[in-house]
């Protein structure tokens, strides 16, 4: 079985993905949560998650044109930091407010200007957290052009990223996942027709 069919079955069977009524953190209602940091309890199927992530980045731009891995915390920031052991490439990471005390830094780790770096995160939403992390990114002279998740929801993270010429690739998204578990008949037809719904109301 391919890895996306076998990991979309997983994720759906060890409640990491979840159909409902639910309230996101913005807010929004949804008929589906999606909660990625459970699958570092699963290390194997955490282990098999980043190998083809890891395959991914290499197909797509190769580990030598960057310099280094970015992500935010704390969804993204545990997958990029079992790619940076996997890959040895470094890490450096953005907070999401600057910390008030010591240097006062938004970008944790070794950086320096004209450095190439590739974003990882676990869920693509709106883009919101990410774009901010790029905005502090580029205002310290970093390069960022590429962004690497593993589900995207397909409400709005791609458009908002192209404005600012990032390209977003992503191991599944929610109508990808959705579909399979349909085809598997784990879930019921008018789940997908909620999840549509959703993705076309964004």
């Amino acid at each position: 079985m391919e890895f996306t069919k076998e990991f979309a079955i997983f994720l759906f069977k060890n409640e990491i993905i979840k159909f409902g009524d639910f309230t996101l953190a913005s807010g929004k209602k949804s008929p589906y949560y999606v909660d990625l940091r459970l699958v570092a309890s699963f290390p194997q199927e955490f282990r098999k998650m980043v190998k083809y992530l890891e395959n991914m980045i290499v197909d797509n731009i190769g580990l030598e044109k960057f310099d280094s891995f970015v992500s935010v915390p704390t969804g993204g920031l545990v997958i990029a930091s079992a790619l940076s052991l996997e890959t040895v490439k470094p890490l450096i990471y953005v907070r999401s407010k600057p910390k008030d005390y010591g240097t006062s830094k938004s970008i944790e780790g070794k950086i320096f200007d004209g450095m190439k770096v590739v974003m990882i995160d676990d869920v693509a939403t709106t883009g919101g957290s990410v774009i901010n992390a790029i905005q502090s990114l580029r205002d310290s002279k970093i390069i960022v052009n590429e962004v690497f998740v593993i589900v995207n929801r397909l409400e709005g993270a791609n458009e908002a990223l192209e404005e600012l010429n990032i390209k977003t690739h992503s191991i599944l998204d929610i109508f990808q996942i959705t579909e399979i578990l349909v085809n598997e008949k784990l879930i019921e037809k008018e789940i997908l027709e909620k999840v549509k719904n959703q993705i076309d109301n964004k």
